[in-house]
């Protein structure tokens, strides 16, 4: 996954992307202006879904902005100082170490299951072994 500055870039240039697209999409759907002296006979553009074009952008524009803002809230702030980071550091490292003692455990655990459940299948392999050859011993 892509730090939060790439992001944040990527919003940024998927925000640029909606208002162009928008743009575009006025000018090829407006009517045309009427300026005094320029009159000049056009047809008139047929009705299409202008409104759902303005809201289908809005729409965009508004979850980009929104999604720009979110990416701006999670950026660490200048309050964070290297003593704070290091502090931070630590901590995860801790929590990082506590979690890898816990997964030896489970493992240990799994292992020795692992081990008994061997044992368990060998035994029965045993077994069934040991009656066939003393059912074919009975059978001669």
């Amino acid at each position: 996954m892509a730090d939060r500055l790439t992001q944040l870039q990527d919003a940024v240039n998927q925000l640029a992307d909606h208002f162009f697209n928008s743009v575009g999409v006025l000018q090829m759907c407006a009517p045309p202006g009427q300026f005094p002296g320029f009159e000049k006979t056009s047809t008139k553009p047929s009705p299409t879904s202008n409104d759902d074009h303005a809201l289908l952008f809005a729409q965009l524009i508004a979850r980009t902005a929104k999604d720009i803002d979110v990416l701006i809230d999670s950026l660490p702030s200048e309050d964070c100082s290297v003593e704070l980071q290091t502090m931070s550091l630590r901590r995860l490292e801790q929590e990082n170490n506590a979690a890898a003692e816990k997964l030896e455990m489970v493992v240990q655990k799994g292992e020795c299951l692992l081990a008994k459940i061997q044992d368990a299948l060998h035994d029965i392999a045993q077994s069934q072994l040991d009656s066939q050859s003393l059912e074919a011993g009975d059978k001669t």
